[in-house]
């Protein structure tokens, strides 16, 4: 028998649409894992806001707080309820989740292009989703302010500088766009700057947002580390995954000095909800991700390659051109690592 590796207290938060059922094949997947996981659920998004009036509820965030890591799936966020803000954003910016770290790579899929291996790395509690706004001129005029401190802006640029030297990347492209933005992103820039002499055996670029948009799609091999602002990473992560297979493959960490929740990048998809057919790879893959970050890294190279080995099976969801239910994919992973 396969000796249990150390305990941890693991919060789950499955919140709505698809987001349960792809954390629930996920924890199926962690539990045939030599560790003892004690895993704790608690309540978040709209579901929750409809039965409580609060979408991210204090006991919640507690909970988040007194766990080694949090596995999160997916919340809807209705655009038409005054002051319903996400729960998910709510909760990186209670907790100072200052890192969004969203991998792409390459897989073994007709639909993935080759030789593609960056990480996108994402300042994740200010800019314009700081949720600063105000309507003036009767209604006539909606202003939402962009947010960009020195505090935050050092912590991720010193952040994404630390992992390219961790994973032995030689470059990281900071993304901006300081030409317009004079103020907000030539505050980014300059700090990057300054950080970047910090440095010297990492080579630093810097690229205007809408060139670095461009380049994703004609020259995606040659990023490795691209580190950028808020709502310019939430765009080109998602942007860049879809060149590896799409938001069923795209996973992130929201990553703070003492805590940190992993989630599948894709939304709640309502219309697919209960249907058992969605790519849970998204969800298992931010569960490798947080076996990393507690320090499980045997573990989590278990997972990825079971991932890895699933689809050089030939078996995929419905997104890769496959026909495999949910269910059927994390079977296969589950087999894969045994």
């Amino acid at each position: 028998m396969t000796a249990i590796n150390k305990s941890y207290r693991i919060c789950v938060l499955g919140g709505d649409g698809i987001g349960p059922e792809v954390i629930e094949q996920t924890i199926y997947v962690l539990k045939s894992l030599p560790i003892d996981f004690k895993f704790q659920y608690g309540e978040i998004g709209y579901d929750t806001y409809l039965k409580t009036g609060n979408s991210l509820p204090d006991e919640t965030i507690e909970l988040v707080k007194n766990s080694d890591a949090t596995l999160f799936g997916s919340v809807t966020t209705p655009p038409n309820i005054k002051n319903y803000r996400s729960p998910i954003v709510a909760l990186r910016k209670t907790l100072d989740l200052y890192a969004n770290v969203r991998p792409c790579r390459s897989l073994p899929a007709d639909i993935s292009r080759k030789n593609i291996n960056m990480t996108i790395v994402r300042e994740n509690t200010e800019d314009l989703y700081s949720g600063i706004e105000r309507v003036e001129d009767n209604g006539n005029r909606a202003v939402s302010e962009m947010i960009i401190t020195r505090a935050a802006s050092e912590k991720i640029i010193r952040y994404a500088f630390m992992l390219a030297k961790k994973q032995n990347y030689g470059k990281i492209t900071v993304v901006h766009k300081a030409n317009v933005l004079r103020e907000t992103s030539g505050l980014f820039l300059r700090i990057a700057q300054e950080i970047a002499k910090e440095y010297k055996e990492i080579q630093m670029e810097d690229m205007l947002v809408d060139a670095c948009a461009m380049q994703l799609i004609k020259n995606p091999e040659k990023f490795q580390v691209i580190v950028t602002t808020n709502m310019f990473g939430d765009i080109l992560s998602d942007e860049a995954s879809m060149l590896v297979g799409g938001l069923g493959v795209a996973y992130s960490g929201n990553i703070g000095e003492k805590n940190a929740v992993f989630e599948p990048v894709h939304g709640s998809a309502p219309k697919y909800a209960g249907q058992n057919k969605v790519n849970p790879t998204a969800a298992i893959m931010a569960a490798k991700m947080m076996l990393d970050y507690i320090g499980e890294t045997e573990n989590a190279g278990k997972i990825e390659q079971a991932i890895l080995r699933t689809m050089e099976q030939k078996i995929f969801t419905y997104d890769l051109g496959g026909n495999a239910t949910t269910k059927e994919f994390s079977e296969a992973v589950v087999r894969n690592i045994r």
